[in-house]
């Protein structure tokens, strides 16, 4: 059984939206007794030509799921390419023995996609990382109804609602209302708003005379406790070391093992010990 359907190449969502979701609404939907043949057959038969239907019969549920997340300032077409992709991995996982219809499956798998992308595009600090984080990230956007902060009692009952702590809900929200700001100025910025850039006020602190000292008293401190630490290790601990790690042309092992007449095993020992001598050395 084969339906009459458009390429998948001219299903593409780009410049043209409109015609896009025209040409996936104009796509026969498939009933129950349609959708389970085109699934047996890729399920037990691997039925590529049941895929490509089942996908096409089902892009404009994508695209209703995909206008539900409009207010993220993302472009639709990405959001419907994203859902897109989740509905292709449903596709290919969908089992027609479990009695569902496969809408109700890909809803899971068309909404993880999109939120990915959002998580990934929305800022360019990531405001949500872990899967209670990206959660609440959503719920909160979709309970928070006004553009004030939340109330102490309203925080408590978004996070009871949720199952997480208050303080949580507190540093989303926090997050959310945050903007990204570029560093340097752009570059039509004239004199009076490019001074709102962070690299016009923040403070540079790599030519400070004082840091610069502490960073000097540092290095000739920690270079001191180096040679001395150098000094307390025997000869061949030292030969070792500078062979390994400080000579130009670095020794092997193997190398060192032939000049001592020992095992390259025995001269990683020796290498090991030397360098646990030389940190005691300098943390003391």
């Amino acid at each position: 059984m084969t339906t009459s359907l458009q390429p998948v190449h001219a299903l593409v969502p780009g410049a043209n939206l409109e015609a896009y979701v025209h040409a996936v609404n104009s796509i026969p939907l498939l009933s129950p007794e349609q959708e389970r043949e085109l699934a047996e057959s890729l399920y037990f038969q691997q039925d590529l030509e049941a895929a490509r239907q089942l996908v096409l019969a089902h892009l404009r549920f994508v695209v209703h799921i995909a206008r539900s997340y409009a207010g993220y300032g993302l472009a639709q077409a990405d959001l419907i390419q994203e859902g897109n992709v989740g509905l292709m991995k449903a596709v290919k996982r969908f089992n027609p023995e479990m009695g569902v219809r496969l809408v109700s499956f890909a809803v899971h798998w068309v909404k993880a996609e999109i939120h990915e992308f959002i998580l990934r595009n929305w800022r360019i600090v990531k405001v949500a990382t872990t899967k209670a984080q990206r959660k609440l990230f959503f719920n909160l956007r979709s309970q928070k109804k006004r553009l004030a902060w939340l109330s102490n009692d309203e925080v408590h009952a978004v996070a009871e609602s949720l199952g997480v702590e208050p303080r949580e809900v507190r540093e989303m929200e926090s997050r959310l209302s945050g903007q990204d700001m570029a560093f340097d100025p752009a570059a039509e910025d004239d004199d009076e708003s490019a001074f709102k850039s962070p690299a016009n006020y923040l403070e540079d602190h790599r030519y400070d005379p004082a840091m610069q000292l502490e960073d000097a008293d540092w290095s000739d401190s920690s270079t001191a406790s180096l040679h001395e630490a150098l000094e307390g290790l025997d000869e061949r601990s030292r030969d070792i070391l500078y062979q390994r790690w400080l000579a130009e042309e670095k020794a092997t092992l193997h190398d060192l093992a032939a000049k001592y007449n020992v095992s390259a095993e025995r001269i990683r020992q020796l290498e090991k010990n030397a360098m646990n001598k030389l940190k005691g050395s300098i943390q003391a």
